[in-house]
């Protein structure tokens, strides 16, 4: 295998000339550049990533720790985050905090051990000190989807809030009056956003939101089973049920089936975080799809800039209701969809478009 001093004899300059040329620094001339660049092609060489990484204290590697790789929507945001990554010199190493606490940390406290360059963060437990204390100490971080009130640090997400109205307008429009949610998770940002999005929507029409239409789930499939069960057992059951994430419908869609009740004849259903498959649901489902490629690219870019020494602002990209048949609405069926990127140009009350200085 060729090393750096074969590189420079092939080049016809020095090994401090191939070190420099291969690490862009500007006292290189193009022309040295050129037959440096040329003999690493001929001779097949490959720079030592590890030696690199002590010399210049950089990795090229960004740890991503998401709330759950089970969910369709992370599992697509991993995805667009280590492709933008990539394309810009990137690796990725990805933990999956399973809604857990105790494994959001673990895997933050590993990847920090491990050097990483920069990390982006989907908070599970808002209350844990290891990110305070990491912001503190100087690491990059940037949260995706997610973020915790009081660090400051930029926030890449998208805007539901009116999606959520547009979607309690097409309910009411419809004729459905008993509208019923089932939340996520009190203590993250999008469980209680979601809830008050819903309830504010509601208010707008003179429609209230009794605490019994209101079911307590954890993003997770069985949390949704239970709360549609319950909401089913009441005296007045809701004739619509809004889902505020993918696998909490899914969860309720079993529940509605397993009382031989049918979307949306007896129930209308809908869900927040439109995934692929809900175009092939009996009926399909009524979803508000978050543009999750473009957030995770623009959550990667962010993060370059701060590992850069930069302070870039919180990007706000618009979600949107894509309206197919579980809630009693006729026609064709619409594809899942993913808006153009936009960064939102006024401060949210959560989310602010803010210059971050940790």
């Amino acid at each position: 295998m060729a090393g750096i001093k074969d590189v420079a004899a092939e080049a016809g300059v020095s090994v401090a000339t191939v070190s420099r040329a291969l690490n862009g620094h500007p006292s290189v001339s193009p022309a040295a550049r050129a037959r440096v660049l040329a003999a690493v092609a001929a001779l097949g060489y490959r720079p030592n990533a590890v030696a690199r990484s002590l010399r210049t204290d950089q990795t090229r590697t960004l740890g991503l720790v998401i709330s759950d790789v089970l969910n369709p929507y992370f599992t697509s945001l991993a995805r667009a985050v280590e492709e933008e990554a990539r394309a810009l010199g990137y690796s990725v190493i990805i933990g999956n905090a399973d809604e857990r606490p105790e494994l959001q940390d673990h895997h933050v406290r590993t990847l920090l051990d491990r050097r990483i360059d920069g990390l982006l963060l989907s908070p599970t437990d808002p209350g844990s000190p290891l990110i305070p204390d990491a912001v503190r100490a100087g690491t990059p971080i940037v949260f995706v989807d997610r973020w915790v009130p009081g660090v400051q640090v930029p926030v890449v997400r998208a805007d539901g809030r009116g999606a959520v109205a547009d979607l309690v307008g097409h309910l009411l429009g419809l004729g459905h009056r008993r509208l019923a949610i089932i939340a996520g998770p009190a203590a993250t940002t999008t469980g209680s956003e979601r809830v008050d999005a819903f309830r504010a929507a509601l208010r707008e029409h003179g429609v209230a939101l009794p605490d019994a239409y209101i079911g307590q789930g954890d993003f997770q499939a069985e949390s949704g089973r239970r709360a549609a069960e319950r909401f089913l057992d009441l005296p007045e059951p809701p004739d619509a049920v809004f889902a505020a994430d993918n696998l909490m419908a899914l969860g309720a869609l079993d529940a509605i089936r397993a009382r031989g009740l049918t979307v949306p004849g007896d129930i209308a259903l809908a869900a927040f975080d439109d995934i692929p498959w809900f175009v092939h649901t009996d009926p399909p489902i009524t979803a508000i799809a978050q543009p999750t490629e473009e957030l995770g690219r623009a959550a990667v870019r962010a993060l370059v800039e701060r590992i850069g020494g930069h302070s870039p602002d919180s990007v706000t990209l618009p979600a949107r209701l894509v309206v197919r048949r579980s809630c009693g609405a006729s026609g064709p069926v619409e594809e899942p969809h993913t808006a153009a990127p936009i960064a939102h140009p006024h401060p949210h009350p959560h989310t602010t478009v803010r210059r971050s200085n940790p």
